[in-house]
């Protein structure tokens, strides 16, 4: 393993305040008038600096947001369809402008490694354009086949929920935030947003974006704060929720969800699995695997923590998996020269620590990595490989949420599909195999909502025209796709009954008119109709 080269903490930290003079010269956050309230300034991975000092809102501020969100709604959903399109066009356009500042602020607040921070960049301009080309398509309205054929017109329309209520993680603090909101707003809903604490103002410069885009101000809106203090009301005052987070939090969060009888969907947590087959490609799937299992410092929801290798290939693809991870470069910087970056908090590091360490005191190999990297940054964690992890251990059936995989020897594709599922989570699989066919029969047999073959997360993850979620305790919902942007309308349906009603016409009794109704309806399925 690598380091690179630290730079000094003065130029991260005046790289970031040239972002924030560039994206947020003047945070906004959304406040009721008169209350008095703390602040509280974010702490960079990178430097162990605190950021801009913003105000933590109040349950109060939460409201008059949803308040005048609601006020708002009506007037960005009669702009149309076809304004909101443009809007999310020029969302796309603006986010390749402010790139570099962009990637500046992401990793500053997060500390990724900035090839991780270009694929929220990526990610939100795909989302952008791919909405503005089918939100018209998804949202229009469509003619069903009436109770009556020609005398019952019939139509499903979609209709804004409302007001939304974001709630989006420190993890993906710019394609979280942007690319739920992006479809919320494109169906005609205003949205309040909740950012994560650590990552407010990668939040704030969705924000800026947006409403340079042509988003009216009231019609997204962010608070900042802790979730246990605002998520009570966002949730009760909003006609729909989007959350991401653990699985833990999703269980609570969704039971206040349904007591306030609103919809709610949820990407949680996932212990996610990747197969590699004795005829796959051995420099490619070791390549793939090392993606899959780090980008991000192994902080995403859909990464790699398991990997189950066959018999044949286990002997060839065990040392140059551990040799590829042990080459990563680590760093905290702002730059390209990093493969991966610090963990996002000391909070985050410790769970890290705790796990790896559990799991060796059980008898667990460490093939690579294994320990922290204080010369790094005060939250770095060296990129780790275990194999002989016994079920005992903590990290074997958890979620760790960091940048370690376990590696687990199987003789058959049966045996590997077999411990695949052997999990409660169901968000994301890999499978990696020469033979296409091969691949898609063991994808089809992994409860996952996202299953790639031959990749780890990305293919599935950028097809934005199919659905993205999980399966089990990994979550409700999806995003991408037409289910990405229809959760957030209600179907109304219209139907219009011309001529003759369905009921008994005047002077035919209900007996007989049951004896024509029966004729009419058994005439209609022997047509096929």
């Amino acid at each position: 393993m690598t380091i690179a080269p630290p730079a000094p903490a003065i130029d991260l930290e005046k790289r970031y305040r040239a972002a924030v003079a560039a994206l947020v010269p003047h945070p906004h956050v959304t406040l009721a008038p008169g209350a008095q309230r703390s602040t509280h300034g974010a702490v960079s991975p990178l430097t162990g600096l605190p950021g801009v000092e913003l105000p933590v809102c109040t349950p109060d501020d939460a409201a008059h947001a949803l308040a005048t969100a609601r006020t708002a709604q009506r007037a960005w959903e009669w702009a149309g369809i076809g304004f909101r399109t443009q809007v999310l066009t020029r969302v796309h356009d603006l986010v390749w402008r402010y790139q570099n500042s962009l990637l500046d602020l992401i990793q500053y607040e997060n500390g990724k490694a900035r090839s991780d921070a270009f694929e929220e960049v990526a990610d939100v301009a795909m989302t952008a354009h791919h909405y503005a080309r089918t939100a018209a398509s998804a949202l229009r309205d469509r003619r069903h086949p009436g109770a009556i054929p020609v005398l019952t017109q019939t139509t499903e329309r979609r209709i804004p929920k409302g007001v939304v209520a974001v709630i989006a993680p420190w993890n993906y603090p710019f394609t979280l935030v942007a690319s739920d909101a992006l479809a919320a707003l494109a169906a005609g809903n205003t949205v309040v947003l909740k950012p994560d604490r650590n990552t407010p103002m990668t939040a704030l410069a969705v924000a800026e974006i947006l409403w340079e885009a042509g988003v009216p101000r009231d019609a997204f809106q962010v608070v900042t704060g802790s979730g246990s203090e605002l998520g009570g009301t966002l949730i009760s005052g909003s006609d729909y929720l989007m959350f991401t987070g653990s699985t833990a939090t999703g269980r609570v969060v969704g039971a206040e969800a349904g007591e306030a009888l609103i919809g709610y969907s949820a990407e949680l947590g996932g212990k996610n699995p990747l197969v590699v087959c004795d005829d796959a490609n051995l420099a490619r799937t070791v390549r793939g695997a090392v993606k899959a299992c780090f980008s991000n410092s192994g902080q995403l929801c859909i990464s790699i923590e398991r990997i189950y290798v066959h018999d044949g290939i286990w002997d060839r693809f065990v040392p140059a998996f551990a040799a590829a991870v042990s080459a990563l470069t680590v760093g905290a910087t702002l730059d390209w020269d990093a493969d991966m970056g610090p963990l996002a908090s000391a909070s985050q590091l410790q769970t890290v620590q705790s796990h790896v360490r559990d799991a060796v005191e059980k008898g667990t190999r460490v093939l690579a990595g294994g320990h922290a990297l204080p010369d790094v940054s005060a939250t770095a964690f060296a990129p780790t490989v275990l194999r002989d992890v016994p079920e005992s251990a903590t990290l074997y059936a958890e979620e760790t949420f960091g940048p370690v995989v376990s590696l687990y020897r199987v003789s058959s594709d049966e045996e590997a599909v077999e411990r695949a599922n052997d999990t409660e989570y169901g968000l994301n699989a890999s499978v990696w195999t020469r033979n296409t066919v091969r691949g898609r029969r063991i994808a089809e047999q992994i409860r996952c909502g996202t299953v790639n073959v031959n990749d780890g997360y990305a293919a599935a993850w950028a097809s934005t025209s199919a659905p993205m979620g999980g399966m089990g305790i990994s979550g409700l919902g999806r995003r991408h796709g037409v289910e990405g942007i229809t959760k957030y309308t209600e179907s109304q349906t219209i139907a219009v009954q011309r001529l003759l009603g369905i009921a008994a016409p005047p002077g035919i009794s209900e007996h007989g008119w049951a004896r024509v109704m029966r004729g009419y309806l058994t005439a209609r399925r022997r047509l096929g109709l």
